[in-house]
């Protein structure tokens, strides 16, 4: 969408969100993007028909599983966000892991996961080796440069990266393991969700960004929401020609809902993130507790990498339980949270806990922390609330 008004550069990532995706309201009046519902698209001959639909790249009316004004707006505030230069929404997180991996690969070609990486990721590529012949390899999430470049084969088309992984929290160098992958023909596709607006990808090396815009970019818990982005035309072209050929299409009504969150995103952000912390470093002080596994806080597993390469943390961590503490009991702990909900995704203004202990899969000799392990989302409840009912959880946890 073309821009009314050039806007000074560079800009603060707060502003950045304030105004992105929002070409046109300077002309027209209203602060925000209108609402755009539609299938069909008329136009005023046959030859303008033919030539529309030879524009399926860009933002462009054809029919509207190809986009709407209201998809271009969410698409373009993504884009900067993640310093790209394109985006495609698509249905859901899941579907914009499936739908980048389809795009850079094909049958008997070969691709490189972390170990960590989220559950659903991993059980796609199950069925592409099974049904199409495509098989993976997953890798320790804390190899480098040489580590990937030891396990590359002459057919690798694809190394992706989850960047901490989503339940264990491991941090990955991205610039080195994008160098090995580049250097043996392969493209780099990484799960930024955690990294939201913290982690720049292009600049790393990254070649096709994932989000799952169900976290805090929609920020409420009522939209599923993913986003493929890329910043050079060759991975656009890939990715949205196969976006298209799959149908992939998100309702405009929860692109809406998403470019609302959007404008909210950094203070929401900066509030989840000073909760998360100070929930972190309470709960590192804990006799009960083994370990957080939080990258931001000092002397966690991953600081070094998140210092150097991250502006920011949202408010998802883990903890570990010392290993005298049973599975059993953790979750009797976890089921006497009043204030934490038990549920899958995160992001969102309440407060989560998951158990991660007995419900991962790992191949590669990872995962094992020496204890039972949960997963924590910190909302925008009070801290102090939050902190007098983790302490009414240990109490259960220790009555065992």
């Amino acid at each position: 969408m073309p821009d009314d008004r050039d806007l000074p550069r560079p800009l603060h990532p707060r502003t950045r969100l304030t105004h992105a995706g929002r070409a046109g309201t300077r002309a027209h009046g209203f602060v925000n993007p209108p609402l755009t519902r539609g299938s069909t698209v008329l136009h005023e001959s046959c030859a303008d028909r033919r030539a529309a639909g030879q524009r399926g790249l860009d933002q462009y009316l054809i029919y509207g599983v190809c986009g709407t004004p209201t998809h271009w707006a969410l698409e373009d505030a993504v884009a900067e966000i993640e310093g790209g230069t394109r985006c495609q929404i698509v249905s859901s997180g899941l579907a914009a892991v499936t739908t980048a991996l389809l795009a850079y690969l094909r049958a008997g070609e070969h691709c490189l996961m972390p170990d960590s990486v989220y559950g659903p990721s991993r059980r796609f590529c199950g069925m592409l080796e099974s049904h199409y012949g495509i098989h993976t390899t997953y890798y320790d999430p804390a190899l480098g440069d040489a580590g990937i470049a030891a396990l590359m084969r002459p057919h690798t088309r694809v190394v992706f990266v989850e960047s901490p992984g989503s339940h264990t929290f491991e941090m990955q160098d991205v610039a080195a393991i994008a160098r090995a992958a580049h250097a043996g023909g392969a493209k780099v596709l990484m799960d930024n969700t955690w990294g939201i607006q913290f982690f720049q990808p292009f600049r790393h090396g990254v070649d096709a960004s994932i989000q799952a815009l169900t976290k805090y970019v929609g920020g409420h818990s009522d939209v599923l929401l993913g986003s493929i982005t890329t910043n050079s035309d060759e991975d656009w072209e890939r990715v949205r020609q196969t976006a298209l050929i799959l149908g992939q299409y998100a309702s405009p009504d929860d692109c809406w809902l998403a470019l609302r969150g959007v404008r909210t995103l950094a203070v929401r952000l900066d509030a989840q993130m000073a909760a998360g912390l100070r929930v972190a470093a309470w709960l590192r002080e804990r006799p009960e507790v083994s370990e957080v596994l939080h990258p931001a806080l000092p002397g966690a597993r991953g600081h070094d990498i998140w210092r150097r390469d991250y502006t920011g943390a949202c408010s998802l961590f883990g903890v570990v339980l010392r290993p005298d503490y049973t599975v059993e009991a953790m979750h009797r702990m976890i089921d006497g949270l009043t204030l934490f909900g038990i549920g899958a995704s995160w992001g969102g203004y309440e407060s989560l806990v998951l158990p991660t202990t007995g419900t991962l899969t790992r191949t590669a000799g990872t995962g094992d922390f020496g204890g039972p392990a949960m997963r924590l989302h910190i909302g925008l409840e009070d801290v102090d609330d939050l902190i007098a009912d983790l302490d009414a959880g240990f109490a259960i946890l220790r009555a065992g």
